[in-house]
């Protein structure tokens, strides 16, 4: 597998375990993305493993949630 595959699939994997945290935790995606102080654009595009969060991103998702980050990175299955 390229590097480029596998990063795809954590990225892919990530976005799903982010929406299955957000889920669990009641949120939309538009209310976690308020709570969190970003766009729902970003919440979804993070979700659907088209883009990274950046590390200020991360963390506000996190601290939203009520989970420490390494939460969001559990279980990570590509």
């Amino acid at each position: 597998m390229t590097r480029d595959a596998k990063e795809s699939k954590y990225l892919s994997a990530f976005g799903k375990r982010l929406a299955e945290v957000r889920r669990a935790k009641g949120f939309t995606q538009e209310s976690l993305a308020e709570k969190a102080d970003v766009t729902a654009l970003t919440v979804s595009y993070i979700e659907q493993g088209r883009q990274w969060p950046r590390i200020t991103t991360l963390h506000k998702l996190a601290k939203s949630l009520g989970v420490p980050v390494t939460e969001l990175f559990r279980d990570l299955k590509s």
